[in-house]
């Protein structure tokens, strides 16, 4: 290969032609190098704010799930509480009930019936 006489010889390296090797691959360009390490950033930019809002998404609906589930689970208790106090005052009519039943049998029964039925 010819010697490059001239300015060309004295030129920074990144302005330079690349010298041409036979079978060897030729080195990358710095720009190349640049290139790519600005669309990598971009890149990574890009995926980290994509996964930044689908993540506050995510924490959005589980703290909206969260406040559900308190709030089944506090309904929940006051339905049971709700059922107890219906099943005692069941509980309680009927035990009112059976000793009216009772008084009223007895008063029915009792001594005006007798009195009345020996003339």
């Amino acid at each position: 290969m010819a010697e490059v006489l001239g300015p060309e010889k004295y030129a920074p390296a990144h302005l330079r032609e690349p010298e041409q090797r036979s079978g060897a691959p030729r080195p990358a360009y710095p720009h190349n190098q640049r290139n790519q390490a600005l669309l990598s950033e971009n890149l990574n930019a890009t995926i980290q704010r994509i996964a930044s809002v689908s993540m506050d998404e995510i924490d959005r609906l589980i703290h909206s799930l969260e406040d559900v589930r308190g709030l089944m689970r506090t309904e929940g208790e006051r339905i049971s509480r709700e059922i107890a106090g219906y099943a005692s005052l069941s509980y309680s009519a009927v035990a009112t009930m059976k000793v009216m039943a009772d008084s009223i049998k007895e008063w029915k029964g009792g001594p005006d019936k007798t009195a009345t039925s020996e003339p």
